[in-house]
């Protein structure tokens, strides 16, 4: 395994990049009065996934970086909901969104590892 020298290296960054890059075609699909609503929020969600992973990163210490990854995590629950909402309200449909959820959650899991392995190297030192 490559030593991780960089955000750029972490698997999770380029997860939540990937899915912020898969998550604006779907965005557009909503109705024009959206664009300002809704379909903003789960684009600026989406883009908060992958900025606050590099930023956590680009910390001077473990507890910001485990702040910035529980932002992160966060905003993963938060356009877990808006597009399950785009489904309720019938601006997308299930089939749509599931690519987008599975790889949320995958991303999610993957914030929560890397947190409690900085949790328990903190609480070991």
């Amino acid at each position: 395994m490559a030593k991780i020298q960089t955000y750029k290296d972490l698997i999770v960054w380029q997860k939540a990049m990937e899915m912020s890059s898969m998550l604006y075609p779907i965005a557009k699909k909503l109705p024009k009065e959206e664009t300002y609503a809704l379909s903003d929020q789960m684009r600026r969600a989406a883009i908060s996934i992958p900025s606050n992973i590099a930023e956590g990163f680009g910390r001077n210490s473990k507890k910001e970086y485990l702040q910035f990854l529980y932002i992160a995590n966060g905003s993963v629950c938060e356009l877990e909901t808006q597009l399950t909402l785009c489904v309720r309200i019938g601006y997308l449909t299930e089939t749509e969104i599931q690519p987008l959820i599975d790889l949320l959650s995958e991303i999610g899991k993957i914030i929560m590892t890397i947190a409690k392995k900085l949790t328990d190297t903190q609480k070991s030192l």
